[in-house]
């Protein structure tokens, strides 16, 4: 298999569905073939669901959706263990996170004792229920959305749940041009019910090991510590990405080289992915969202600042 043509097919199948949002698709695909999990923030509409499912059903995956609501419980995601009476024993029912992709609707909608059901699945790619060990199946690649507007009835996600997601991303409403071909190809069928598979799931597992072997220099890796690093010392940042950004950056730098026919990672790679990997690992001073500064703001500031390797 062609791998760069493989990715490049899998974009182009998803495109027929999600309209004017190439940049989204491949950002989506470096959180799936970097083995981690994305965390979409947008407004109602936008075609969270969609996108998602497109993936999917392009790689011949199975997909399950979870409405997360205050009174879902932990075992109503992970599975339950309910009593045979005609065998005498313990059977566990697998819950919706036993899939490929895993769609989990405004995250933020249940209690922080159901979002931390979905922290071993998405660090360890298990589940342990009763105490036996259950392994989700492979690839498992979770897909949250959150609304940012409304606050009423919500949960914020604390920090270590954030952290579990290795990027956050943002749909944007489509230009006049775009919406117009989206409602131009829904007048007949929504175009997800037609969509084929174009890749296996066998596919994804060397796609993914491809990534593991796209070259990228020490200059880079420095380049990565250099910003993590700012994030800790800079006057409006409170608290500072972890490690596991460094790790975070450093993958998913490869894996979008990769999607964009590269052996190897360059500095405008990690300039692209500091946003969404980076901003929804830092917590910013009081005084400074008083002044306005968001997240976003401040890894603006610390990208002009870092010098760039040559």
């Amino acid at each position: 298999m062609d791998v760069k043509e493989a990715i490049s097919k899998l974009i182009t199948n998803i495109e027929k569905v999600i309209v004017g949002k190439t940049d989204v698709i491949k950002l989506l695909l470096v959180g799936f073939f970097s083995k981690g999990h994305v965390l979409i923030e947008d407004v109602p509409g936008v075609g969270k669901t969609m996108l998602s499912r497109a993936l999917a059903q392009s790689i011949n995956g199975t997909f399950k959706r979870i409405q997360f609501t205050p009174d879902l419980l932990p075992s109503d995601v992970t599975g339950i263990s309910i009593y045979n009476q005609q065998t005498k024993e313990f059977e566990f029912k697998p819950g919706p996170v036993f899939t490929n992709i895993l769609l989990a609707d405004e995250i933020n909608r249940t209690t922080p004792r159901t979002q931390s059901g979905l922290l071993e699945c998405m660090q360890e790619f298990r589940v342990t229920v009763d105490g036996v060990i259950y392994k989700l199946p492979e690839p498992f690649f979770v897909v949250a959305t959150e609304n940012p507007i409304e606050f009423r009835g919500t949960y914020p996600l604390p920090e270590a749940q954030l952290d579990r997601f290795l990027l956050r991303l943002n749909m944007g409403y489509p230009s006049r041009f775009e919406e117009q071909d989206i409602v131009v190809r829904h007048m007949k069928e929504p175009p997800i019910n037609s969509l084929r598979p174009v890749i296996e799931i066998r596919d994804v597992f060397e796609i993914q090991k491809k990534v593991s072997e796209v070259y990228i220099k020490e200059e880079i890796i420095s380049y990565i510590i250099e910003m993590v690093e700012m994030t800790r010392i800079h006057p409006d940042i409170r608290l500072g990405a972890s490690p596991r950004a460094s790790l975070a950056l450093m993958q998913s730098a490869r894996a979008y080289a990769l999607i964009n026919n590269k052996d190897f990672v360059v500095p405008d790679d990690i300039k692209v992915l500091a946003h969404p990997v980076l901003s929804h690992r830092i917590m910013l001073q009081p005084r400074s969202q008083l002044k306005g500064e968001t997240p976003s703001k401040v890894i603006t500031h610390i990208l002009k600042t870092v010098s760039v390797p040559t």
